[in-house]
């Protein structure tokens, strides 16, 4: 495999740290590290930009710019901060870049590093989401080649190897169930932040295992999924699968059902991209179906995990409707994490919020941040109404 060249966008984060480690432990001469990028975590930054020999270290947030221009001192990196900076980076010449920022806020840098070219391993599954149309059309524009980070996507890009469109009868992507997959509605209601970021099998950050534990991570991974893939809303299914080892099943319409295994572990989906299309060795846990034992899989409950339905319809209604969904999820997860919002309060705080603003025609970058910005005020209107009756 040739040098390739590097960018992260979201270096500090559990997909930022997870691909370091995996540039780390390959070959020497591998891989060429152009631009990292994080929010606002410099000494993180700092040391791992050290570590990879990178260009360029940039940080979001510019008043953290002092602290990593320091701790880059006499390294020979440029440092760099602030939003404009963040573009840049992304649009820097690098052959893979890793899309790993966190929410709405990756969306221009998204687009940035797909405008440029080269391949995009996309792990922001709401740049998808609240602009697919808009992604998609810079991807193609650009000549730029999108592969799927996510463990479900990915496993669903590995399993189709190819597939004609026709061929394909429906995808299936299985979630954990999250800490509540078991719990009452009583026990949900009073759920705590403690208790819903404890994953039973992943290690994420506190906001995806939020969304874990509602499934609405599962929901936006449906819409994303949608986007994707060659299929229609309607062969799209979510099936709860305990174990984990199955990230992601194609049946096909010979009846043929082909299912991608591994350990859950997020350096698999993000060597796969890194590598694509070879294969890179990766030093982890291999998956012992035998002492595994079993796999289960179980139809979610539409009752206590009603993001699923509010997902779909958003995917069906189309135009601003996913991007509406995601901001007001965002929103009501913040507040339920900074115990202003109940645990079911934050599904109800995103149907409102839907009901309320409807969905209008996508057409620019402009439409989508109007949608974001008017779906983050009325679900902190909706939010604080709630919590006053």
């Amino acid at each position: 495999m040739a040098v390739r060249r590097i960018t992260v966008l979201g270096a500090t984060g559990s997909i930022g740290r997870s691909t370091a480690a995996l540039l780390e432990a390959a070959p020497e001469g591998s891989f060429e590290v152009e631009a990292l990028v994080a929010g606002r975590d410099a000494p993180a930054l700092a040391a791992m930009a050290r570590r990879l020999r990178a260009r360029i270290a940039v940080v979001a947030d510019e008043s953290a710019l002092p602290t990593l221009r320091e701790a880059l001192a006499g390294s020979g990196i440029e440092a760099a901060g602030g939003q404009s900076a963040v573009l840049e980076a992304a649009s820097r010449p690098a052959d893979w870049t890793m899309a790993a920022i966190v929410g709405a806020a990756g969306l221009a840098s998204t687009l940035a590093a797909l405008r440029r070219g080269g391949t995009l391993a996309l792990a922001n599954k709401e740049s998808l989401v609240c602009a697919g149309p808009l992604v998609l059309a810079a991807a193609q524009a650009a000549g730029a080649t999108l592969l799927p980070v996510d463990s479900e996507h990915n496993a669903i890009f590995q399993a189709l190897a190819g597939a004609q469109p026709e061929a394909i009868e429906k995808i299936i992507l299985t979630a954990s169930g999250g800490p509540f997959r078991t719990a009452s509605l009583a026990e949900m209601r009073a759920a705590t932040p403690e208790q819903a970021i404890r994953h039973p099998v992943w290690s994420m950050g506190a906001k995806i295992s939020v969304d874990s534990a509602t499934m609405f991570n599962k929901g936006l991974e449906m819409i994303e999924a949608a986007r994707l893939f060659p299929v229609t809303p309607a062969q799209i299914e979510v099936l709860v699968h305990p174990q984990s080892a199955v990230h992601g099943l194609v049946q096909y319409r010979d009846g043929s059902i082909l299912a991608q295994l591994g350990t859950p572990d997020m350096r698999t989906p993000i060597a796969h991209t890194l590598a694509w299309p070879e294969r890179m060795q990766v030093t982890l846990p291999r998956l012992d179906l035998a002492q595994l034992g079993r796999l289960e899989f179980y139809a979610p409950d539409p009752e206590r995990f009603p993001a699923l339905r509010l997902c779909r319809a958003a995917l069906e209604a189309d135009g601003t409707a996913p991007a509406v969904l995601n901001a007001a999820n965002e929103v009501a997860v913040a507040l339920f994490l900074a115990r202003r919002l109940g645990f079911l309060d934050i599904a109800a705080v995103v149907e409102e919020t839907l009901n309320e603003l409807g969905h209008r025609q996508l057409s620019d970058l402009e439409s989508v941040l109007a949608a974001d910005a008017e779906a983050r005020a009325a679900a902190h209107r909706i939010a604080a109404r709630r919590a006053a009756a």
